[in-house]
């Protein structure tokens, strides 16, 4: 079964156990996707699929932050409840270690020694990580191995 069929599914149900938040929640998704694929003139692939929803999750969280800021403590917690359930279709999350190891294996497979070689190692990394973490935070991982490699270079090169 398709990622999109398991949603339409999923949104009968909803509707059938007249469950507001969920059938709110998985028309806003399943409208998301459907725009992608007119815009893309063609079916989603699951792995687009979850590429929608990273980013309606994604779009949530900022949407958390800017409610918290604003006091608005009951549309941030629909929010928060949004976000949950848009997770139940992601795949499952990273952890901080499994996400380490995959930025050090990523390095070490293209041979980047400096913040230059940022972009090739994103290029590497991204479709192992895609929908399991977030973009900003790989981002900011690998710069920082990066820059670490590019430092002990530069000493190990003053050090001679």
């Amino acid at each position: 079964m398709t990622l999109s069929s398991r949603l339409q599914e999923d949104l009968t149900a909803a509707i059938r156990n007249r469950d507001e938040l969920r059938r709110d929640t998985l028309r806003m998704v399943i409208s998301a996707a459907y725009n992608a694929s007119k815009q893309a003139r063609r079916d989603l692939t699951d792995d687009e699929v979850v590429q929608v929803l990273t980013r309606e999750a994604k779009t949530r969280a900022e949407s958390v932050e800017a409610y918290e800021a604003a006091g608005r403590t009951d549309a941030a917690e629909r929010e928060r409840t949004e976000i949950s359930i848009i997770r139940e279709y992601l795949p499952e999350q990273l952890d901080a270690a499994d996400l380490e190891r995959l930025v050090l294996d990523a390095v070490d497979e293209t041979g980047a020694d400096s913040p230059r070689d940022m972009g090739k190692v994103m290029a590497a990394l991204m479709p192992k990580v895609r929908g399991r973490a977030d973009g900003k935070q790989v981002s900011a991982l690998v710069a920082q191995e990066l820059a670490k490699r590019d430092l002990a270079a530069h000493e190990h090169g003053a050090g001679q």
